[in-house]
Parts: structure tokens; C-alpha cells; sequence
């Protein structure tokens, strides 16, 4: 099929410009879905996100659990810093020699709770965030695992 012809200049026809004919249709490629496959998978644990969105009694169990978790996380790491920094004030009353050791002249009393201290806070700190991460992470994968 050819459209109208074009001058190329004055009193020059030129030559006809091909007009493409139009396409017909493609048919939409098909996609095979298996509902029962779709509604289960989803439905489980679409609907353990729900109780949580909706806060119904099983959510509320859910992040009463998380909760508990961290609570009894920070209560037993709260514990090892208790134990460790406020027993060596006893360590030193009960045996004072201990006391009186020093090292590079300095008193021992003072280089474990002005200087080795922070250390150990922060590695109890590093743990704590990442006991904590873990809980958040067993939470998450039991809210999105699929029940069976």
C-alpha cells in the first residue's frame, strides 16, 4: 500500500512514500495460575498478619511473646553486668590483698572499674543487640512461615 505522492521540487513528482499496513492483533500470551497453590500459601500466613494488624488475641500472644523475649534477654544480661562490675567491689572487700595488687602502678581496683569496664559494657551492649536481632528474626520468620 502506498500513500500520496510527494513533490521532490517544483513541477517533480517524487516517488510514493510506502505506508505500513496495520498489524493484527496478538493474541495475550496465556499464564497457567493454580489457585489452590496461591490461596494456601497466602492465606496462612496472611492471615498470621492480620491477627497481628487486627491485634486479636492470637497477636497479641504473638507479641506478648516477642516481648517476654527481650524482656528476659535484657533481665539475664542486666544479671552478668550486676554479677561481674558489682561483685568486684565485694572481691576487693573480702580480700584485700587483691585490692592492693598493681599494675603498671596502678591499683587493680581502679584499672577493672575505670578501665577494663567499658570493654565489657560494650561487648555486653554487642550481645544484647544481637540476641536481640535474633528474637526480632525469629518473630519475623514465624510470622511469615507458612502453616502447615
Amino acid at each position: 500500500m502506498t500513500g500520496p505522492a510527494k513533490q521532490d521540487g517544483p513541477g517533480r513528482p517524487a516517488e510514493a512514500v510506502p505506508v505500513p499496513a496495520p498489524r493484527a492483533a496478538e493474541p495475550p500470551r496465556r499464564a497457567r495460575i493454580v489457585l489452590a497453590e496461591v490461596s494456601r500459601r497466602d492465606d496462612r500466613s496472611g492471615r498470621t498478619r492480620a491477627e497481628l494488624a487486627e491485634q486479636t488475641r492470637v497477636g497479641e500472644a504473638l507479641v506478648r511473646g516477642l516481648v517476654q523475649a527481650q524482656l528476659a534477654l535484657a533481665l539475664r544480661l542486666s544479671l552478668v553486668v550486676l554479677i561481674a562490675l558489682g561483685g568486684l567491689p565485694w572481691l576487693f572487700a573480702i580480700a584485700p590483698s587483691v585490692g592492693r595488687i598493681t599494675l603498671l602502678g596502678v591499683n587493680l581496683p581502679w584499672l577493672l572499674l575505670g578501665v577494663a569496664s567499658f570493654p565489657f559494657l560494650i561487648g555486653v551492649g554487642w550481645a544484647y543487640v544481637r540476641l536481640a536481632e535474633r528474637n526480632e528474626q525469629d518473630f519475623t520468620d514465624l510470622v511469615q512461615r507458612p502453616e502447615r
